[in-house]
């Protein structure tokens, strides 16, 4: 039975940080891009306000699974994944596999 309840909470610490609707979306830019800048995300996902995208990086960043760098630019900055991050790549090409595979085709 211990087993089960250490198990559980394995699951429940990814599912702190994935287990929201923007979180995993605003990740899988990171599969293939090695750092990403806040208007990108913001063109991709579509239809997040900026505030909670703010809120979702800034959370991420706390968590130690993004870092935040300025840019040569004034007022920018742009995103890369740490080693933590890094480790949730299998997890999120699982989800989109699962997610090709169950999904519905959106017409």
């Amino acid at each position: 039975m211990n087993g089960t309840k250490q198990e559980i909470g394995c699951i429940k610490a990814a599912a702190e940080i994935l287990g929201d609707k923007w979180t995993p979306q605003l990740l899988r830019f990171f599969l293939n891009e090695e750092s990403v800048r806040f208007c990108q995300i913001q063109d991709l996902v579509g239809g997040i306000n900026p505030r909670t995208l703010s809120a979702r990086l800034a959370q991420l960043e706390e968590n130690g699974i993004i870092t935040k760098t300025p840019t040569v630019v004034a007022s920018r900055c742009e995103y890369q994944l740490t080693e933590k991050g890094r480790d949730l790549l299998p997890v999120l090409r699982s989800m989109q596999r699962w997610s090709n595979k169950y999904a519905p085709i959106a017409v």
